[in-house]
């Protein structure tokens, strides 16, 4: 599914861009570079891109400011960030903006690839592990409505909610497993399609970030609860549509 996807690499580090152009164009990928984030904005409105392979730290505004600017734009183009090894503030800030995942500097490329695919997969119209509601379904619950088909969320308002496919793929998981508890490892294997990273608490960035879109109140959730111990319960009735 994410062969011939295009990736947008992003990195003021010439060797570093021009190594992942080759390697990730051997493994079917079709890739395009930028050294900043001027060239990549420009880049994004000229050209189709799935992915974006974002470093951190780039000259002028920073890969946190672009993410933030494109999630509030309702962008939810797939985001891999780049972060500098053992900045571990820098990586949970860059998921609550908005990346969907991280990669620390210095990086094993075959790992960068692996993540890319995972996104990618994310990124498709239904998640890979959860079982899958009909095609083209509408889920509603406590008067939301979440569209499989277009990947849309649709508020009690009916104004339109932009999600990032990890948010996506995680509210999916949720609404097709509701009123069950669900553990971190189990949302990570439903959600992202690859084997949890030991002590990964990334999950619980993402469902914090949920209830933030959900309006549901983090100091006392009634929509995503946290089971001490077991996970998160998503408390909804669901229908389907």
């Amino acid at each position: 599914m994410e062969t011939n996807a295009h990736i947008l690499v992003v990195d003021d580090d010439r060797d570093i861009r021009d190594l992942l152009a080759r390697f990730l164009t051997r493994h079917g990928l079709r890739v395009t570079t930028a050294k900043d984030g001027a060239e990549m904005m420009r880049l994004l409105t000229e050209r189709r891109i799935d992915l974006v392979v974002l470093d951190l730290m780039l000259p002028g505004e920073d890969g946190l400011s672009l993410t933030r600017r494109l999630r509030e734009a309702r962008s939810n183009m797939p985001i891999v960030m780049l972060t500098a090894m053992g900045e571990d503030t820098d990586r949970i800030v860059g998921l609550e903006v908005g990346a969907d995942d991280y990669v620390p500097k210095p990086f094993n490329p075959r790992e960068l690839l692996a993540r890319i695919k995972a996104v990618l997969r994310r990124a498709q119209p239904s998640a890979d592990g959860a079982p899958a509601a009909p095609h083209g379904a509408k889920l509603r619950f406590e008067g939301w409505t979440l569209d499989l088909a277009t990947r849309d969320l649709t508020s009690p308002d009916q104004v339109m909610v932009a999600l990032s496919a990890g948010e996506f793929s995680l509210l999916q998981v949720f609404v097709e497993h509701p009123r069950r508890v669900l553990s971190r490892d189990q949302l990570l294997d439903f959600a992202r399609g690859r084997s949890a990273i030991p002590f990964d608490r990334s999950i619980d960035i993402q469902v914090s970030r949920l209830r933030r879109r959900l309006g549901d109140d983090a100091k006392d959730p009634q929509l995503i609860k946290t089971v001490r111990g077991g996970g998160y319960l998503f408390t909804a009735e669901v229908t389907t549509s």
